[in-house]
């Protein structure tokens, strides 16, 4: 009997034997024993009773296979943590489907579920949520997924915990005959010897062709491995995971020998492992009947469609799409803009977004410009083109940046708009290069934002949603007179309970999740705008101390304190009215009150703003004010009332149901 280092599990496909520390076994499926007794399958890895072949993946999508030893393998408590191993896989691509997908992986893993576990990229190991045991893996990946940043479709990694590679390369072997690398093809269906080490710290992947005898001098993979951080009870389940997605391959391992010693791993008779089944199309027989009569369809079918082609053509002719006729802004054409931009020239790049880039131009007789090029071939980015056609081309308001055009060619989506020389305001807050503006700037580009919002809520012909307020969406010219601008979230105001949650973070009202986006959600995030402007500071810092972190409650802070100028940007230097600091100030933490019927409508906060008419009655410790999280709970209503005369906040509570009810009323002095 073989001691507890030299332990050796060795299966030979060929025969049915399985060697467990020098006990032959019979495993044959005709004997006494049956392999699944010694071997773990699920998912739909099978092994074929003809010749013990063990297939792992089929033809069928979505599935994933897993075979392991069903018992844990001891590495024993007194000795460095090592192991070798040897096995002969192939990779089948089915008939006529291209690519195959996914590939195979050696695991070593805590547990021999891996039932939770999903097939495609996560190759049957892991999920999105995956942390419930540990895994040290080697895969041979035949999909390039952009999630893993993997490097190509024909790779091998070492992956621990995680299918974000730690090391991997392409599949190659190390040819001791020439003295160099040379690729292999993991998806060709060939067999393929895979050496795994690991002595020591070091991990080596070793990789060669079935005609090559011996296991080649240099690895294709090497890395340094803790093995014992990963299973400190140094015992793991040891095996192999396949997985198919849309596209499917099949997946064999032909034999298989592993050994917690290099010097004691047994070597695979390559002469006696199982052949590669290699599945081929049947062609269905056509009739030659059928064939001509399939033919002459063709042939009338190719009539008629050059027919429609050519009377489309010539009927159609620089017909635009139904949904611009309504609005018909100038169209240009993309050669004149790719001139004014030298091309999108990178040097000429304003700006970088989710759906796509802007870029500087100079048309020769229209002047600069702004030139929003939206990511194509994308239905988002068609959809934010639309909306911002639309949208901004049926708008006129001095505050609002002007459309001057759009542009469609082979799926490239441009918009042209007047280019604004002063760049946007939180360049100008956050940046070094910029000057930092002055309070009478600052409030002048407030007031003009808030005439701007309060003309898409009340002035336009349709109430129409900005739903992406925030600094770097407004824009300013040369005299920083400010403009809003960047409509791709704007949606008239028809169908509000099916468009989705959008925004930024710190200027997402709370009820964007529950109701959707409304003309209050707008002014919540004018709100922190607001507070953003005037204290020179982002409304969610994840860098600031925890205290200072959420601007809204800070500010709120600062008053409750009787302080509010501690609030403000110190770059400003003191230099500012306290009277209009504390109604900016107040009125930001107003408009983001936590519950949208308690702020005010954009034609009070335009009132509010110009000191035409006096904040209402409200202090820090009103509910509702200066909150940025949930923490109000099971509120059912807080409303803003409005009577010819001032009272003080009133606050009610009841017991009935278990439930508390808050009610707060805030003076307006135009009856709401």
């Amino acid at each position: 009997m073989g001691s507890k280092r030299d332990r050796t599990w060795i299966y030979a496909v060929s025969t049915g034997e399985f060697n467990h520390q020098s006990y032959l076994i019979s495993m044959t499926f005709k004997l006494k024993y049956n392999f699944h007794n010694i071997y773990g399958l699920d998912g739909v890895a099978r092994i074929h009773n003809t010749d013990g072949l063990l297939q792992l993946t089929d033809d069928t999508t979505l599935q994933m296979g897993h075979a392991f030893f069903n018992r844990p393998f001891d590495f024993g408590s007194d000795q460095p943590l090592s192991f070798s191993t040897h096995f002969v896989c192939a990779l089948v691509p089915k008939p006529g489907a291209g690519d195959g997908g996914h590939g195979t992986a050696f695991v070593l893993s805590s547990s021999m579920d891996l039932t939770q576990a999903d097939p495609t990229q996560y190759l049957g190991l892991l999920n999105m949520s995956s942390n419930g045991y540990q895994i040290l893996a080697v895969e041979l990946d035949t999909v390039k997924t952009a999630e893993f940043d993997d490097m190509d479709n024909n790779h091998v990694g070492i992956d621990e915990n995680s299918l974000h590679s730690v090391v991997s390369a392409s599949a190659s072997y190390y040819s001791d005959r020439e003295g160099t690398n040379k690729s292999l093809t993991l998806l060709s269906g060939d067999p393929i010897h895979v050496w795994i080490d690991y002595e020591g710290t070091l991990l080596n992947v070793t990789l060669a062709p079935l005609i090559i005898d011996e296991k080649p001098s240099k690895p294709v993979l090497s890395r340094n491995i803790n093995l014992t951080s990963i299973f400190p009870a140094r015992k793991a389940f040891v095996g192999f995971s396949a997985s198919t997605g849309t596209l499917v391959s099949y997946q064999y391992i032909l034999g298989w020998s592993f050994s917690t010693s290099s010097n004691s791993l047994k070597s695979l008779d390559v002469s006696k492992l199982p052949t590669v089944p290699h599945p081929k199309m049947i062609p269905k027989k056509t009739s030659p009947p059928l064939i001509i009569l399939m033919v002459i369809l063709a042939l009338i079918v190719m009539a008629v469609l050059g027919g429609v082609c050519e009377y489309r053509i010539r009927k159609y002719a620089e017909v635009k799409e139904p949904w611009e006729k309504p609005y018909g802004p100038l169209r240009y054409s993309y050669k004149s803009l790719y001139k004014a931009t030298g091309g999108f020239s990178k040097d000429g790049r304003l700006g970088k977004g989710g759906f796509g880039e802007v870029y500087k131009g100079t048309m020769p007789l229209g002047g600069d410009i702004a030139v929003k090029r939206l990511s194509h071939g994308a239905e988002q980015g068609m959809k934010q083109f639309v909306a911002e056609v639309v949208t901004m081309g049926s708008l006129q308001h001095k505050n609002l940046v002007p459309l001057l055009g759009y542009c469609r060619r082979k799926g490239e989506l441009l918009l042209v708009s007047k280019y604004m020389e002063g760049g946007s305001v939180d360049q100008y807050l956050f940046q070094d290069d910029k000057p930092p503006l002055s309070w009478s700037q600052r409030l002048a580009i407030l007031r003009d934002i808030a005439a701007a919002l309060c003309y898409l809520h009340t002035g336009a012909s349709q109430v129409v949603l900005h739903r992406d307020i925030k600094a770097s969406n407004v824009m300013l010219n040369g005299n920083l007179q400010g403009f809003l601008g960047d409509f791709g979230m704007a949606r008239f105001d028809d169908n509000l309970s099916a468009t989705a949650a959008v925004g930024t973070i710190g200027y997402m009202a709370l009820e964007l999740t529950s109701t959707g986006p409304s003309t209050w959600t707008d002014v919540y995030a004018f709100g922190a705008f607001m507070l953003e402007v005037a204290c020179g500071r982002r409304p969610f810092d994840p860098e600031m101390p925890v205290e200072k972190r959420h601007l809204v409650k800070w500010v709120c802070e600062c008053w409750r304190k009787g302080s509010l100028v501690d609030a403000m940007d110190t770059r400003l230097r003191g230099k500012f009215s306290l009277g209009e600091v504390e109604t900016v100030l107040k009125l930001g933490l107003l408009c983001t009150c936590i519950v949208p019927d308690s702020r005010p409508t954009m034609e009070h906060v335009v009132q509010f703003i110009n000191r035409h008419q006096t904040l209402p009655d409200f202090s820090p410790d009103t509910p509702g004010i200066g909150v940025s999280t949930p923490v109000l709970t099971r509120i059912h209503s807080l409303a803003i009332t409005s009577t010819s005369e001032t009272s003080s906040p009133s606050v009610s509570s009841s017991s009935a149901n278990n439930s508390m009810f808050i009610s707060h009323t805030i003076i307006y002095g135009d009856g709401r």
